[in-house]
């Protein structure tokens, strides 16, 4: 295959030389420029895909994730590394690619490649802030480990909390439509009695308020990281109540969408893992049902920022690890990169920044490191694969020439891909095993694999260099 150089215009490098010569926001929003420290809330979601209304999807209903995007800027186009949660967070949070912590499964601690990298919390803590985690940061199996350490890392911490709710004392009544799939990684589900505070997720964000209140005088990083949607789907029966399933309605599917999808870039086999319309509606009415309730949660989170008047002094980031699939393609969960699983929510609130934008730039998790660490006027202690996303929050349009990248390994092969603003690609084992080409400025919902049909064969070539550009030892 003919491959051909890309070109990062030049007039980019010079705008990122300009983003780092600027003031800091920390400079720019206090007054008469005093350097005072802002504070971090640092909010991860587990398994959350962008079924959001402030996302464009008016039927599940988030109204405090909603009002944070109103608060701030929201990328549209946001990626993750590799779709799958230790992989995906390793990342994240030492600034690094996949292929430089070698994390490509949920055994591994990151330090054992790279037992010196300084990661995102780190680097606060190093730097006279509180660091504290609450829940789910680095990853620990869900539901198996809530209540554990997992594979945190310690020294991330001035304090860490690992709260275990009624969702983990009644695992025996998770009623589990795929029941050859272990909890962590089934279509399972329960609609609890009892309150919010009394799960884990509530708990969570009990705890990051109590940390709040005992800090609120001193600058901090908070981590608060919750578990749902993560499967099993459990929440309290009310926000069940709120979707009735004969309402859930499912992804559009197409008749023969897999004739010209490579074998590997398939996750879920059978499609469906053979269930019927009934069961699927049934799962996704429980996914939703928990990401509403954890958006309750994010809710008294940003209530207490406001009680304590911290709003005005405080960075807010919200993240998911990976994106979700919920029925597209016949697949379900993550490890696949279609468009649902690779692209995540995020969404930064800035005091004193740009409110209420979107920004359509592609953009990474790995870009989150820097961008905290620029807002906060902290120095990284190693180079950093990400890009700050400092311009685009002050300008969400501003020029932005920079593709996402992800990543996914499927038994002993890596399927890699690369998403500009308007297309993916992905070559399975270096193009051995498939090719995929999508426009999603005709084809947003991937249905039309372009790989094959001579009128892209110039785009195929472009869009292999720029994959070859952005893994240069995988060729």
């Amino acid at each position: 295959m003919m491959i051909r150089k890309y070109l990062v215009p030049a007039l980019l490098a010079g705008l990122l030389v300009g983003f780092q010569s600027e003031k800091s926001f920390a400079e720019d929003t206090q007054p008469g420029n005093a350097k005072k420290k802002l504070n971090v809330l640092f909010i991860a979601v587990d398994d959350l895909n962008t079924d959001l209304g402030c996302y464009g999807n008016k039927f599940v209903k988030t109204p405090n994730i909603d009002r944070l995007a109103k608060r701030g800027v929201k990328f549209d186009k946001a990626y993750t590394q590799f779709p799958l949660c230790s992989p995906s967070r390793s990342s994240l949070l030492t600034g690094q690619r996949p292929d430089v912590t070698k994390i490509y499964e949920l055994q591994t601690h990151f330090r054992k490649i790279l037992p010196d990298v300084v990661t995102l919390p780190q680097l606060f803590k190093n730097n006279n802030y509180y660091s504290a985690r609450v829940g789910k940061i680095y990853h620990y199996g869900v539901p198996g480990q809530i209540g554990t350490d997992g594979l945190d890392d310690p020294i991330s911490w001035d304090q860490k909390v690992n709260p275990k709710g009624r969702d983990k004392a009644e695992e025996s009544l998770i009623k589990n439509l795929t029941p050859d799939r272990g909890l962590g990684s089934a279509l399972a589900w329960r609609a609890t009695e009892g309150t919010d505070e009394e799960q884990t997720d509530g708990m969570v964000a009990t705890e990051a308020i109590k940390i709040m209140k005992e800090k609120k005088n001193e600058p901090f990083f908070l981590a608060v990281g919750f578990y749902r949607p993560h499967s099993p789907y459990v929440a309290p029966k009310k926000y069940f109540d709120l979707y009735p399933v004969e309402t859930i309605p499912l992804p559009k599917e197409i008749e023969n969408d897999l004739d010209d999808i490579p074998e590997a870039a398939l996750f879920t086999k059978p499609a469906h893992w053979g269930l019927s319309v009934a069961d699927r509606k049934e799962a996704l009415r429980a996914y939703y049902a928990t990401i509403t309730f954890m958006d309750a949660q994010v809710g008294r989170l940003l209530d207490e920022l406001d009680r304590l008047k911290l709003t005005d002094k405080t960075v807010i980031v919200l993240w998911s690890d990976h994106g979700y699939n919920v029925g597209q393609h016949g697949q379900w969960m993550k490890q696949s990169l279609f468009e649902n699983s690779a692209r995540v929510p995020l969404i930064f609130s800035v005091p004193g920044g740009t409110k209420g934008k979107a920004s359509t730039r592609t953009v990474e998790l790995l870009d989150i490191y820097p961008t905290l660490a620029e807002l906060c006027g902290l120095t990284p202690a190693q180079k950093l694969a990400g890009t700050s996303l400092t311009g685009l929050l002050k300008n969400p349009d501003s020029v932005w020439d920079k593709p996402a990248y992800t990543q996914v390994r499927r038994n002993q092969i890596f399927g890699r891909s690369v998403r500009t603003e308007r297309f993916r690609y992905t070559e399975w084992d270096g193009g051995n095993a498939g090719v995929e080409l999508y426009d999603h400025q005709t084809d947003p919902n991937e249905f039309k694999n372009l790989a094959k049909e001579s009128t892209y064969i110039i785009t195929v070539n472009e869009m292999s260099a720029l994959l070859e550009k952005g893994y240069p030892d995988t060729k």
